[in-house]
């Protein structure tokens, strides 16, 4: 089921989403080479805490940690560890959640360590991209393929893969509603977008295949081939006046 948020209710997602945001923000520092993924995981988690919010990954499904740390061909839902510290020339993606008084905020960003290879800095900057693409499309009188057609398209034109099996969804008063958001389509395809709808925009792009596979810990999503793979998130209210990114930062 599809929920229409009212203007008030957006107000309290969009609180989420800032604490989500100032989060992101907050750990940038942070990540140097050395620095063990559970380090970053902790330091997230005492962020959102000290902003009276609950980090809402933890727990959630049987996650076991405040925020998802994946580093290198692990595309998202890595674990945080006190084994796995980060190298210099790696990208690590941080996917955030928040729940504030009852509403769900949801952003993810990727982020280089101490310096990348060109073609590490390609993949980051046309998986941005191509968020921002599926976010210009969340327009009234749109569908949810537009999206999709959007990402796929500027991804795939740049020689890189969308993930398939893995989606973006809605948000509001759970961390996951509907509808479902792909990462690929086509054009007018797929559910119309109205005005009060909130949905978490969230494009995966691998530099290889586009197959990936779960690891031995049930969680962790792996590209097949080894490959690097880059992941950044928004939640995005839609509205008469346009896309509005509820999870915006600097």
């Amino acid at each position: 089921m599809i929920f229409i948020k009212n203007k008030d209710e957006i107000s309290r997602i969009r609180e989420s989403n800032q604490i989500v945001a100032q989060a992101l923000i907050f750990i940038k520092d942070f990540i140097k080479p050395g620095i063990s993924t559970a380090e970053l995981n902790a330091e997230i988690e005492q962020f959102i805490l000290k902003k009276k919010a609950r980090p809402s990954f933890k727990g959630l499904y049987g996650f076991p940690a405040a925020a998802c740390i994946s580093v290198q061909d692990e595309v998202v839902h890595g674990i945080p560890s006190h084994k796995r510290r980060l190298k210099k020339g790696e990208i690590v993606g941080i996917d955030i959640g928040v729940e504030l008084k009852g509403f769900y905020g949801d952003a993810a960003y990727t982020f280089a360590v101490d310096g990348l290879a060109t073609a590490m800095e390609k993949l980051l900057r046309v998986t941005e991209e191509s968020l921002y693409l599926g976010i210009k499309e969340s327009t009234v009188g749109n569908r949810v393929g537009d999206i999709g057609y959007a990402i796929q398209h500027h991804v795939e034109k740049n020689k890189f893969n969308v993930v398939r099996e893995l989606v973006g969804h809605g948000v509001g008063k759970k961390p996951h509603e509907d509808p479902q958001i792909p990462n690929f389509g086509e054009r007018k395809r797929g559910i119309p977008l109205k005005a009060g709808m909130v949905i978490a925009i969230e494009p995966m792009v691998n530099m290889g295949i586009h197959e990936v596979y779960f690891a031995d810990d049930d969680w962790t999503v792996k590209t097949k081939d080894g490959q690097p793979s880059a992941h950044y998130e928004h939640s995005v209210a839609v509205t008469e006046n346009g896309p509005e990114i509820l999870s915006k930062f600097n």
